[in-house]
């Protein structure tokens, strides 16, 4: 008997609703807030979002035409040319002004994220903490990476080269609706410092979260133009999007990721891309099983799993496979789900129906092909309407659906394994590679297994929060998972046209001193022969 079918038969209830908060959604989202937010959106249409929560409407949004999106790139085109000239320095101290204005007012942000996204509060400060550490790196690094590099020249002493970083012009981004916060201003901040204008089009179910950030930039000093945002259908806005950008910033599906980047090639404008992944996580018979256990919960439920880099694969050593599932079951089982804007519950809601959905149908085919429910496997519209329990899934193999689909939800695969190269054999076995996790005792073995594994990063005795924590490393997918990464160089060059000055001193790189072509040929012959023996680069 499931866990389901023990809850309907004896009234049990294991995964119990966390204590409720006491302010509403009407007591956050408030006509003034919205009106604020809004203010300088354009649009002649309407429409609305929704908490998860309840399915209950948050508030009435003006919804942008593709003449307003062509009308917010001719503003942010304006302003960029001449925040371009501010300094670095200035346009840094806005981003260090920024990251204490989000760590003293996060409780507003909090509670938007949750409403907008259904998280549980720890789960929604994960965004205040990525964003406030993008920020800070950001804030104090830009120059350095920013700065005119000098480079060896052609010929030694006659060439003196300089490599200058441009900005692109105006950025077009498209955030999606599960990290509304890092994943929308988060990516933007590097644009910015590197002196680009930006035209966001984030989700509408979670674009008050993206607005609150707007609204808090331009506190830090930020001028309002050059941070453009509009919204509406994400087939209909989008494309106008990349219609008009000089580069283009995209967090999403795979399918769309692909729409996107050939629209960006179809202008010969750059683009970067996080995408889809069906994230695995290994378990080798020498991990500690209880840490590895409450790591994967951690790893694959946090977010509910609504998270590019959650785990849904999860690889155990068959020695160590029925202990471990023990442990982790049973801590599945006892997390709490709640709807509370308060610090307590363990796991929030899906975000929406067409999650739910996806959800659903991958568990219930897995469970009609043989698949075994370890924990969860119900949906509770007792807590809310979308919330989903936490699944752990065991037997699971093709033609499951499970097996090689995103769920992006709260269900993880349970597979055996006998070594460590059948493990990495299966671990790279999908299109994807964004995320992997390895657990073992030995930090040298853990390092040698994650350099074989085909992802963008690896977390060795964690799931992801180390990798995409550490910003000055980039972070991004390979193969499906994306193209370019986020973070580090990478994660603010991208944003910036590389241009070589080289001056050419003395002699030019011409026949001169009365050589003729020949004796010109020869002598740069001997030259070249010279430099490297010279170990010149």
């Amino acid at each position: 008997m499931t866990d389901a079918q023990t809850r309907a038969t004896t009234g049990t209830n294991p995964l119990a609703p966390a204590p409720q908060g006491v302010r509403t959604a009407a007591d956050v989202v408030t006509p003034e807030l919205v009106a604020q937010l809004t203010k300088g959106v354009a649009g002649s249409g309407r429409t609305a979002n929704h908490t998860p929560f309840t399915g209950e409407k948050l508030a009435d949004l003006p919804e942008s035409t593709p003449e307003d999106v062509a009308k917010a790139f001719e503003t942010a085109r304006a302003a960029q040319a001449v925040w371009a000239r501010t300094p670095v320095g200035e346009r840094a101290a806005v981003l260090l002004r920024f990251h204490d204005l989000v760590l003293s007012r996060q409780a507003e942000v909090l509670d938007l994220v949750q409403l907008e996204t259904g998280k549980a509060r720890l789960h929604a400060h994960e965004e205040v903490q990525a964003v406030a550490v993008a920020a800070r790196h950001y804030g104090r690094r830009a120059a350095a990476y920013l700065r005119p590099k000098r480079h060896a020249g052609a010929v030694p002493v006659l060439t003196k080269v300089s490599e200058l970083r441009h900005p692109r012009g105006v950025v077009g981004q498209i955030a999606p609706w599960n990290y509304p916060l890092e994943l929308s201003v988060g990516d933007a901040l590097p644009a910015f410092v590197a002196g680009n204008a930006v035209v966001m089009k984030p989700d509408t179910e979670t674009c008050l979260t993206a607005l609150w950030a707007r609204d808090l930039l331009i506190e830090a000093g930020l001028p309002a133009d050059v941070f453009q945002v509009v919204l509406g259908d994400g087939p209909v806005i989008g494309p106008e999007v990349v219609r008009h950008a000089d580069y283009v910033s995209f967090t999403g599906s795979t399918r769309t990721g692909r729409e996107v980047a050939q629209g960006a090639a179809a202008r010969l404008v750059g683009v970067s891309l996080e995408l889809g992944g069906k994230n695995a996580m290994l378990v080798l018979e020498d991990a500690d099983i209880d840490k590895a256990a409450a790591g994967a919960v951690r790893a694959c439920f946090s977010s509910a799993g609504q998270l590019c880099i959650s785990i849904e694969r999860l690889y155990v050593h068959e020695a160590v496979a029925d202990a471990f599932l023990e442990r982790f079951a049973a801590r599945t089982k006892a997390l709490r789900l709640g709807t509370a804007l308060a610090y307590g519950a363990d796991m929030g809601s899906l975000v929406g129906q067409r999650q739910l959905d996806a959800v659903t149908r991958h568990v219930d085919d897995a469970v009609a092909k043989g698949a075994k429910i370890l924990a969860g496997g119900t949906a509770r519209p007792d807590i809310g309407p979308y919330f989903y329990e936490p699944t752990i899934l065991d037997g699971v193999e093709a033609p499951m659906s499970v097996c090689t689909e995103e769920t992006f939800g709260p269900v993880v695969s349970v597979y055996r394994f006998s070594s460590d190269d059948e493990a990495v054999e299966r671990a790279n076995g999908t299109p994807y590679g964004l995320n992997a996790s390895v657990w073992t005792r030995n930090a040298r073995r853990g390092r040698e297994i994650a350099a074989r594994l085909r992802t963008g990063t690896v977390n060795v005795n964690e799931g992801y929060a180390p990798a995409y924590g550490s910003v000055q490393s980039p972070m991004g997918g390979m193969k499906e998972s994306g193209l370019g990464r986020r973070h580090g160089s990478e994660g603010i060059l991208k944003y910036t046209e590389a241009q070589t000055v080289a001056q050419q001193r003395l002699l030019p790189m011409a026949p001169s001193l009365g050589m003729d072509d020949e004796k010109y040929a020869a002598f740069m012959s001997r030259s070249l022969r010279l430099m490297k023996a010279f170990r010149f680069r």
